[in-house]
């Protein structure tokens, strides 16, 4: 893979500063901006691989940046930067269709190892292009299938494009699949961090999003089901 390219957005000029070079130094070519605006203006003419997006900004909100770029079909990966007690925050950011978020502060390390672990998802997702039949494994329910090995999800000859959050999610469930789970471990699950009772809310929101991409109506959903007062469960064929 060539030098991936990430454009950080952070109003505060030593962070960005910070995160420029020490991402510099880690293998990635970093482009920088200090809100929305400025954001635009590059992503209007550079091609990135990863936007970094600090959630507080002057103007435009960072959560109100990725939703609308979302809503625009940008489907470049986005890890969002949040305080570390603003969990609606990083609810807003989920349902906005970031990747994945980092709570400050934060070791560099981690962010970059977040970053790697984004681009090698994204890495895997074939061209449009790709049939189905050269993906292998897949778990099939109604028109879909699911590649867990390469994190795939397809609907016939159409990739369906999936957030990291909602790869992990669909990962989780399939595992499981038939089985009924609880919000706390597919948090633990998805995470890899002991499961954690607080996190119920977070999958609500993915859970929510993955409807909406495999059900035909997800208010009554067919496959992606809710048993009261204990989880979710996914049907497959």
């Amino acid at each position: 893979m060539d030098q991936p390219h990430i454009l950080v957005i952070d109003d505060d000029d030593r962070l960005r500063d910070l995160l420029k070079r020490y991402l510099g130094e880690n293998g990635f070519m970093v482009t920088a901006a200090r809100d929305a605006v400025e954001a635009r203006a590059r992503l209007a003419g550079i091609t990135f691989d990863l936007l970094v997006l600090d959630v507080l900004m002057p103007g435009e909100k960072g959560v109100d940046l990725a939703r609308s770029l979302r809503e625009g079909g940008f489907r470049v990966p986005i890890l969002l930067l949040t305080a570390l007690s603003e969990s609606e925050d990083r609810i807003a950011g989920l349902e906005a269709g970031v990747d994945d978020y980092l709570a400050k502060p934060f070791e560099p390390r981690e962010l970059v190892l977040r970053i790697e672990a984004i681009l090698r998802r994204y890495a895997a997702i074939p061209d449009e292009n790709t049939g189905p039949e050269e993906t292998g494994g897949e778990v099939v329910f109604g028109g879909f299938g699911f590649d867990p090995a390469r994190m795939i999800l397809r609907q016939g000859d159409q990739h369906i494009y999936l957030t990291g959050a909602e790869q992990q999610l669909l990962l989780a469930l399939v595992q499981r699949r038939g089985q009924i789970t609880s919000r706390a471990d597919l948090h633990g699950m998805m995470s890899g961090n002991d499961a954690d009772p607080a996190a119920s809310r977070s999958i609500d929101v993915q859970v929510t999003r993955l409807r909406r991409k495999i059900e035909q109506d997800p208010k009554q959903p067919r496959y992606l089901q809710t048993v009261r007062g204990r989880g979710y469960v996914l049907y497959t064929d």
